[in-house]
Parts: structure tokens; C-alpha cells; sequence
């Protein structure tokens, strides 16, 4: 879709359901949502502008918090993995052969 085609009440129908299809753990979409609406804000002034910097700020937020967690668990998952012994292997999807 070409967004220099759809006006502002198009725009912001698009951006709000990028933005609420995000919290059904789809993070992807508010990643995608930041950088294909991101340039459109600076093109030319529209009155729904203020509603989709609204959307993308919270969007690039939530984004940034999934991007936190998720570094957050593969590290401690990745460093504390063979202390948890076999739950820590019911975890994995490849279980890993041999001694701990």
C-alpha cells in the first residue's frame, strides 16, 4: 500500500489497528508501525497527525519494552540454562545429549 495515496483518516485507521494488533503479542507490528508511519508525520501537516504521533510513540515504547524483556530472558535463559537441570532442559527445543 502506498501511503502517499490514502488520506489522513486512512492513515489513522491503519496506524490505530498496527498499534492494537501489537498488544495480541505481535510486537512485530508496532516495530513495523513506527517505521512506515515515522516518515509520513514530516511529509505534510493533515489533521489526524497528532492522533498517529500519539499511536507510533506508544507503538516505539512498546516496542522497546518487548526488545528489553526478550534480551532480558535470553540472556538469563542462555547463562542459567544447566543450573536448572531438567526443567531448564523441558525449556529447550533442542535438548542438548550428554552430561551437564
Amino acid at each position: 500500500m502506498n501511503l502517499a495515496k490514502t488520506n489522513g483518516v486512512e492513515k489513522l485507521d491503519i496506524c490505530r489497528k498496527y498499534y492494537l494488533g501489537g498488544h495480541f503479542l505481535l510486537p512485530v507490528l508496532w516495530i513495523v508501525n513506527v517505521i512506515w508511519f515515522l516518515p509520513e508525520l514530516y511529509k505534510t501537516e493533515f489533521p489526524e497527525q497528532n492522533e498517529i504521533k500519539k499511536y507510533l510513540t506508544r507503538s516505539a515504547i512498546g516496542a522497546a519494552a518487548w526488545i528489553v524483556v526478550l534480551a532480558i530472558w535470553i540472556t538469563v535463559f542462555q547463562t542459567q540454562r544447566v543450573s536448572w537441570g531438567a526443567f531448564g532442559d523441558s525449556l529447550s527445543i533442542v535438548v542438548p545429549r550428554g552430561r551437564l
